[in-house]
């Protein structure tokens, strides 16, 4: 599967001392379940949006499959940070914490499932804090045809 592309010196980096946690279930491509201090969230990723594969009474959209693979392959399993946005709310109307996740080597899962061509950048209510950063990791994945902007990859 391929991966996102190499990191930009520009990317975030993230804060120091976040909550940490374990992603023990990949939902789909914008929602994982994370174990932190043996709670476990379902964490809706912020700044994001994948195509659907669970969403009741929704037939799995293109791309879904492959975004949520990706985000398997990203998360599953790994210790992350959790890092809250207070531009946001802390829960979406479903119950979900709504966070950015970053692994281990400093990436951010949220930027790397945009800049790889899996999520289109998602801006629900308000300007979130990596939203320039995630609108010109999008603008790049288009332009290189990554994931779903690649010809033909949604009968486009």
């Amino acid at each position: 599967m391929p991966t996102a592309p190499p990191a930009r010196a520009d990317a975030p980096h993230p804060p120091a001392a976040l909550p940490q946690g374990t992603v023990v279930r990949v939902v789909d491509g914008d929602t994982v379940d994370v174990e932190v201090a043996g709670v476990v969230e379902r964490v809706r990723l912020i700044g994001i949006d994948t195509p659907e594969t669970v969403r009741p009474n929704t037939p799995i959209e293109c791309f879904g499959k492959q975004a949520s693979a990706f985000t398997g392959q990203l998360l599953g399993g790994q210790a992350v940070a959790i890092e809250a946005d207070p531009s946001q709310d802390s829960r979406d109307k479903y119950g979900r914490l709504l966070a950015y996740l970053w692994l281990a080597d400093g990436r951010m899962a949220n930027m790397e499932i945009v800049a790889g061509g899996y999520a289109y950048e998602y801006t629900y209510d308000q300007p979130y804090k990596y939203q320039a950063q995630f609108r010109q990791a999008q603008r790049e994945a288009q332009a290189a045809q990554r994931g779903l902007w690649a010809p033909g990859a949604c009968g486009g």
